[in-house]
């Protein structure tokens, strides 16, 4: 569970510096924050331990692996009784090709972010993994023709 962590300047600097590269070092790290490396280390693994820093990842360009399409899939599940809303919700992000999965209020109960090849396989997990899920009632298909990162969360670092 993520604890509210209280934040001074060194550990937003150093979320700011890893929002930037997060395989930066420890010295340059310590160099670009104005502190010492034990601090950086330290810092670093209590802002592990608190949940705020959940981990590093590589971010892989899909379309260098032929992986040419993406998709946003709104999901409208049948009823809300909570063991089918749990397993659906269990399920959904070990699908083939899922990239994000978004709980939402609204008309549509789940939103999925998922990655094809083509338009066929697209097709097919559709129809494989979620029109015949006896939880999903509805879905709708709209295709991403272009992806941009934010980075507008790092103001709310301060």
């Amino acid at each position: 569970m993520v604890q509210k962590a209280e934040l001074d300047r060194v550990d937003r600097a150093l979320l700011t510096a890893l929002s930037k590269n997060a395989r930066a070092s420890g010295a340059a790290l310590a160099a670009e924050v104005g502190v010492a490396e034990s601090t950086v280390s330290l810092r670093l693994r209590r802002l592990q331990s608190l949940g705020t820093i959940r981990g590093y990842r590589v971010d892989v360009d899909l379309v260098s692996l032929g992986v040419s399409l993406q998709a946003l899939i709104a999901i409208r599940l049948v009823k809300h009784d909570r063991s089918e809303i749990d397993a659906f919700r269990n399920a959904v992000p070990h699908l083939p090709g899922v990239i994000g999965v978004f709980h939402m209020a609204g008309a549509e109960d789940y939103l999925l972010h998922v990655a094809a090849r083509d338009a066929e396989e697209l097709r097919e997990f559709v129809l494989a993994h979620l029109t015949g899920h006896p939880a999903v009632a509805h879905t709708e298909t709209n295709l991403i023709f272009e992806h941009a990162d934010g980075d507008g969360w790092q103001k709310l670092v301060g």
